[in-house]
């Protein structure tokens, strides 16, 4: 039984380590290619560290592209969106988990619903709604549509948590004296930080990441986003820049892993526990 217990222990950690394995290579890569001169790139050596490494491709992209500047609106329109969907989705979510009505589940119906369509189908006529309203080609323009597209996934997941904060504590608050919108954001907010941290990052990491809506919206090269920015090192015959490419990708990379970072220490069970006295 030892044997056994034994076996299946060291299987499951070495497929853990294949899977890290599988999941950072790429990023190693990345950076190691973005320090590699181009002669290296294309030398056909393969080597997972550069052997002469170059901070060529940076200069390169920090002097003939708008890096930054992409970057700027890409993290304005990322930080915007994440606050304002938040802000919606976390007393929406408490009403939905809170009142019994029979709209709940015509409003549960449209928020998994929303996510089985292809981005393709709204495209048109949401360009035509946008052009209406003079907000195409504009970075409110840009943030309102990630905040209609992150809103109810966002809205699912703090639903779920909201279910399971306990009612004796609202009561609790309740009978001190606190308002409704206390009790939400003063009471159930901090019990939740686990799952609004986990939406924080899902709705900015998908507004940092996104592509299709930035380059049909946006056509002001001031306004680029990050992604549609990182497009431009595919040259006309579709040959890659490959390591101001690299480069980029690396300077894209950064802000996602920072604010798991920061993130991180909400990620932790246990915030209800020993909330309510039995």
């Amino acid at each position: 039984m030892k044997t056994r217990t034994f076996i299946a222990d060291l299987l499951t950690h070495a497929g853990l380590i294949l899977f890290m394995i599988f999941l950072v290579f790429p990023l190693v890569w990345m950076i190691a290619t973005s320090f590699r001169p181009t002669a290296e790139i294309y030398s056909g050596t393969v080597a997972l560290l550069p052997e002469s490494p170059s901070l060529d491709h940076y200069r390169t992209i920090f002097l003939e592209q708008k890096i930054f500047t992409s970057m700027g609106n890409s993290f304005i329109v990322g930080i915007c969106s994440t606050l304002i969907a938040v802000l919606i989705a976390l007393p929406g979510a408490y009403a939905l988990a809170r009142y019994s009505t029979r709209w709940n589940n015509v409003v549960l119906g449209w928020i998994l619903g929303s996510q089985i369509f292809p981005v393709i189908l709204v495209m048109i006529p949401l360009y035509i709604l946008l052009r209406s309203m003079a907000l195409t080609d504009s970075l409110i323009g840009l943030t309102l549509v990630y905040v209609v597209w992150a809103l109810p996934f966002v809205l699912w997941m703090l639903h779920g948590y909201v279910r399971t904060v306990p009612l004796d504590i609202e009561e609790a608050a309740a009978i001190d004296g606190a308002s409704r919108s206390q009790i939400i954001f003063r009471i159930v907010a901090p019990l939740l930080l686990p799952a609004i941290g986990a939406s924080v990052l899902f709705a900015f990491v998908s507004a940092w990441n996104e592509f299709f809506f930035a380059l049909v919206l946006m056509k002001d090269p001031n306004l680029m986003t990050l992604q549609v920015e990182l497009a431009r090192f595919t040259g006309m015959e579709g040959q890659a820049r490959t390591g101001p490419l690299a480069a980029a990708s690396v300077l894209a990379t950064v802000p996602s892993v920072v604010l798991f970072g920061f993130l991180q220490k909400w990620f932790s069970s246990g915030l209800i526990a020993g909330a309510v006295k039995n």
